[in-house]
């Protein structure tokens, strides 16, 4: 499309129609209820129900997409009429039932994709340009995708793409803050927290050991304690400092179990698997490794990658690298 001017007028036609005048105005795309029913071959009184329904759940706030603009008729008169932005178009494109309507997320799923893959992950010379604009617009992209997921209006190969982009942009921002270092502690849990129990622990190390030794992946010193350092660590992560806990949130003991067990080699052999194996069991006893999707926050893949990134950082970077820890769980 080439480059226009604010309020101009966007003369739009796809391979196979319809073809749709379509206002820019306000830094968007404004189209009537009429132009909306007919880009997604739809009814307009569904249309209109699926409006009222975004609106009703401040899914988006009616004054920021909603807009009386001047329109001269056929007749020469001028007249006030309801237009919608772009943010309205999308919404209801995620929820109207139709061939048309089903092509258009299939085409704004691919769009975002590209956006991501293409705008901000491979093109460096993009993400230097204003880069703080960029990266709102891309996650007010992704908050948008998140809401269409968790609202069940996506099914199948849509869901399936959707939650890839979503699961990439999330780690994305996390990254990208990792190499900023400019990471930061927010949005934990305040929940109090259970504390593992010693026996329970030695008993779910010893069923790991067995495992992995069927398979010829442990020998006989894999999980053999050196001195009392695991028992330390278990009570370091629940210690109080003035009566506060120094790690206050769930995510945070989590973050500094999986840190210790790993750094401080409390164990002869196998401190990265057993410290995985712990991060997790944490996580379980605290009802905090699913999502709201009811999906794991971490994956295996992504949690052995952390594992060596901690084995191989500097002990002056310990905070960062509990507070990447701590991201990659609250961003999923």
């Amino acid at each position: 499309m080439e480059e226009i001017k604010k309020g101009e007028i966007i003369i739009y036609k796809g391979a196979l129609g319809p073809s749709l005048q379509i206002r820019l105005e306000k830094d968007s795309v404004w189209m009537t209820q009429s132009q909306i029913a007919g880009l997604f071959q739809a009814d307009r009184t569904s249309i209109g129900r699926h409006i009222k329904n975004i609106l009703k759940t401040l899914e988006l706030r009616e004054d920021s997409v909603c807009a009386k603009i001047a329109h001269t008729a056929s007749d020469g008169k001028t007249y006030q009429v309801q237009y919608y932005n772009l943010d309205i178009v999308i919404s209801v494109g995620y929820r109207v039932n139709s061939k048309r309507a089903t092509q258009f997320r299939i085409w704004a799923t691919q769009r975002l994709k590209d956006y991501i893959l293409k705008g901000y992950a491979i093109n460096q010379d993009r993400l230097k340009e204003n880069q703080t604009l960029r990266l709102k617009e891309l996650e007010q992209s992704n908050k948008l995708f998140v809401q269409v997921i968790e609202s069940h209006r996506a099914e199948g190969y849509e869901k399936d793409l959707l939650k890839i982009i979503t699961d990439y942009t999330n780690t994305w921002f996390v990254l990208n803050g990792y190499d900023k270092g400019d990471l930061s502690v927010v949005n934990v849990s305040n929940k109090k927290a259970v504390a593992l129990k010693y026996e329970n622990v030695q008993k779910h190390i010893v069923q790991f050991r067995a495992r992995l030794a069927a398979k010829k992946e442990a020998g006989d010193l894999f999980g053999k304690e050196v001195g009392g350092k695991f028992l330390g660590v278990l009570g370091s992560i629940h210690q109080t400092y003035g009566g506060k806990d120094l790690y206050p949130s769930i995510e945070e003991k989590a973050s500094h179990l999986l840190y210790f067990c790993i750094k401080d080699h409390p164990f002869a052999d196998g401190n990265k698997r057993i410290g995985s194996l712990l991060f997790l069991l944490y996580l379980v006893e605290n009802h905090y490794l699913l999502n709201k999707r009811g999906e794991r926050k971490i994956s295996d893949s992504a949690l052995a990658v952390l594992a060596l990134l901690i084995a191989e950082s500097k002990p002056e970077s310990k905070d960062t690298m509990v507070k990447l820890v701590v991201n990659l769980i609250n961003k999923r």
